[in-house]
């Protein structure tokens, strides 16, 4: 049997001030490292083989702070922008309650949610799901197959683009599904990957 774990990064400064970060490389905030010593304590007993991650700080920095509290800093760690946070396009810096008031909750829920439209200039879902599960196929199903536990860091959008992918979300669906900062999502798989049970922590 092999464990797949996707946790999100800790609160980051963008969503602290609650714009849209997206590509935006942006620190935690001590809450941000509160929540990654928390989810960490979650998985206390847990023993990783290996762990992916986003190439982004907020997420480098979550990942960072779990192993060294799970005492397993020395595992293999592989860095990937193929799991990074979805390209939010001209939206991004801007404060989500002004953008609103600019363009209406009905067309910004659609650019946040959908999974087709993409925000101007930006990545759908759809798009944003292409590059999670190419790379998620080619490069976290190996150790999987060979009954390793993997641990999976990265953001709100790259993981429901994966859990759509992993759970078979309709595009509907998918739209309210919501992923909190330092939020873990727990897979056991059989050997044919399938997944046996699912929880989150």
């Amino acid at each position: 049997m092999s464990l797949l774990v996707l946790v999100r990064h800790g609160q980051s400064v963008s969503n602290l001030q609650n714009v849209f970060t997206g590509s935006l490389d942006v620190a935690l905030t001590p809450k941000g490292e509160e929540e990654a010593q928390e989810t960490a304590a979650k998985l206390r007993g847990f023993h990783f083989d290996t762990a992916f991650c986003s190439d982004m700080l907020r997420a480098r920095r979550t990942l960072d702070i779990m192993l060294r509290q799970l005492g397993q800093a020395d595992i293999p760690t592989h860095y990937n922008a193929a799991l990074n946070e979805r390209y939010y396009g001209d939206l991004q810096g801007l404060n989500k309650a002004a953008t609103v008031q600019q363009y209406g909750q009905e067309q910004v829920d659609q650019w946040r949610r959908s999974y087709d439209v993409a925000p101007p200039g930006g990545e759908s879902l759809h798009q944003t799901q292409d590059r999670v599960v190419a790379y998620y196929e080619q490069a976290i199903v190996p150790p999987l197959r060979h009954g390793q536990h993997v641990l999976v860091v990265a953001h709100g959008n790259s993981l429901r683009a994966l859990r759509m992918y992993l759970e078979h979300f309709s595009a509907e669906h998918v739209k309210g599904l919501e992923i909190p900062t330092g939020g873990a999502r727990v897979y056991e798989l059989d050997s044919a990957l399938h997944i046996k049970e699912m929880r989150d922590l």
